[in-house]
C-alpha cells in the first residue's frame, strides 16, 4: 500500500473551530483535498473510540482517503484501517507488523535522528518528524526542531517523512527543500471555520 498524500491530517478534537464537530470537520478536510487522518483522540474510552473509528473509516472511503488509528492496533483491526500511527511509547513497528500484516501502513512519531533510523530500521513506512516550528501541541516535545534538523532526517533515511508543527502555507516550499514528502496537520486544518478552504490553502498556497 503506498503512501500516496502530502496532507496528513491528524485528529484533535479539543482543537476543533466552535462551529464545526470533528465529524464535521474532518468531512469538511476531506472535501478540501485530505487524502489521509490519522484518528487520535487519548483520551476517549475504548467504546467511544471504537465508534467514532467505525464513523471515520465510512466517512474516509467515501472520499478514497486512508485512516490511520492511534497506537491502537485493536481498532485498526476492528474497523479496517489503512494503518496504524505509532508513537514512542507504542509497541515497536517490528511488533505492529506481526499483528497487522503486510497489507497496512505503519507509521511513526519521531523527535529524533535515532528514532527516525529506528523506525525505517523496522519497517515503517513513514514517519512524522516534530515540532518543526513552535506548536502548543508539540511544546511538551521541547523547542522546535527547525529545517536544518528536518533537512537531515530527510537526508538519512529513505522513507518518507512529513514535517509536523506549526507548519503554515507559506512554509510549504521551505519544508518540501528540506526533503519532507508532506506536512502532518492539526489545528491549521482543524481549528478553521472553513476546514475544506484551510486544506485547500495548502494544496495551493498561492491563492
Amino acid at each position: 500500500m503506498a503512501t500516496d498524500f502530502s496532507l496528513y491530517l491528524i485528529s484533535d478534537r479539543h482543537q476543533v473551530h466552535p462551529d464545526h464537530t470533528l465529524y464535521s470537520a474532518i468531512d469538511a478536510a476531506l472535501q478540501g483535498g485530505v487524502k489521509a487522518v490519522q484518528l487520535r483522540e487519548k483520551d476517549l474510552t475504548t467504546a467511544e473510540l471504537l465508534t467514532l473509528a467505525q464513523s471515520l473509516r465510512q466517512l474516509t472511503r467515501q472520499y478514497h482517503a486512508k485512516l490511520f488509528i492511534n497506537d491502537r492496533i485493536d481498532i485498526a483491526l476492528a474497523v479496517d484501517a489503512d494503518g496504524i500511527h505509532l508513537t514512542e511509547t507504542s509497541v515497536s513497528v517490528l511488533e505492529a507488523r506481526q499483528q497487522l500484516g503486510d497489507n497496512k501502513l505503519i507509521a511513526a512519531s519521531t523527535h529524533s535522528l535515532e528514532r527516525a533510523l529506528q523506525a525505517e530500521a523496522q519497517g515503517a513506512d513513514f514517519i512524522t518528524f516534530s515540532p518543526i516550528f513552535f506548536t502548543k501541541s508539540k511544546a511538551q516535545y521541547g523547542a522546535p526542531q527547525g529545517l536544518d534538523k528536518l533537512r537531515t532526517i530527510c537526508e538519512k533515511i529513505s522513507i518518507p517523512v512529513f514535517a509536523l508543527g506549526g507548519i503554515t502555507p507559506q512554509q510549504l516550499q521551505s519544508v518540501a527543500q528540506a526533503g519532507a514528502a508532506g506536512v502532518a496537520l492539526i489545528s491549521a486544518i482543524l481549528a478553521a471555520s472553513n476546514p475544506a478552504e484551510a486544506a485547500q490553502h495548502f494544496y495551493h498556497p498561492e491563492r
